[in-house]
């Protein structure tokens, strides 16, 4: 059993690892979020350094600005971290894998276990098909998701650009030009309550090959993160993300 410490826990997303942790048999110690829950079945705190007591892990599913305050207790505490959330800046990355010197930290842009399959996926596709194939990303979410395109979509884009640099576009009705090969294009679609689906096309001569993923509920990212707390139990310090947790299963 776990002792977890949830920041985020007032959030969708905090919900979901709250149920998926006692599916589990784990426990939430502690909540840390900026609207303290009055019923909450643990102490909620507004930060991690008000909590007094001890966990086995911290999994973050709140906002990227909270992190600076998250890696400080997790240093100073000798306790891993699951960094669930998205948008980082690349200065908030640096400060990750420099803390990750220090402690065990872990940082997935998506927490699905089958989105980090249809990488490992798509990196052999490309590897197999080459430069005559383009690349296009397609992600679609609900209507309330701030950033665009998702962190997943750029988290396959660099997945696919780490053997070759490829040049990202954004959107294509601001140039008159035609497509450059190698270039990788990224789209976002957000509507209704579309929890997560990601498409990714190769297209060749007369041929498209399509892999995609769809997340039916927030429950896949939610038990993807437990078992990412579970992987980074008693870890040594080092900067961890879920090719371990999946490499571990």
């Amino acid at each position: 059993m776990l002792n977890i410490m949830l920041c985020g826990c007032g959030g969708r997303m905090g919900a979901a690892v709250i149920a998926a942790a006692k599916e589990a048999g784990d426990r939430i110690v502690a909540g840390v979020d900026i609207n303290p829950a009055a019923d909450s079945p643990f102490p909620i705190f507004t930060s991690p350094e008000e909590f007094r007591g001890k966990v086995d892990v911290i999994v973050d599913f709140s906002h990227h600005s909270a992190l600076p305050g998250l890696l400080s207790y997790a240093v100073s505490t000798g306790t891993p971290l699951v960094v669930c959330t998205t948008g980082h800046t690349e200065e908030e990355t640096a400060a990750m894998k420099e803390a990750a010197k220090k402690v065990a930290v872990f940082f997935s842009r998506n927490m699905s276990l089958g989105i980090n399959l249809l990488i490992s996926l798509c990196r052999r596709a490309a590897a197999a098909l080459g430069t005559d194939f383009d690349i296009e990303i397609i992600e679609k979410h609900h209507n309330k998701k701030l950033d665009a395109p998702s962190g997943t979509a750029l988290m396959i884009a660099d997945a696919l650009s780490e053997d070759a640099e490829h040049p990202y576009v954004y959107d294509r009705h601001a140039e008159r030009r035609q497509r450059e090969r190698g270039e990788i294009g990224l789209h976002a679609v957000r509507g209704g309550t579309i929890v997560g689906e990601h498409e990714v096309l190769f297209c060749g001569k007369d041929e498209v090959i399509t892999l995609s993923h769809s997340a039916a509920s927030r429950e896949v990212f939610a038990t993807g993160a437990i078992r990412a707390a579970h992987f980074m139990k008693g870890r040594a310090a080092g900067f961890y993300n879920m090719n371990d947790v999946i490499g571990d299963l």
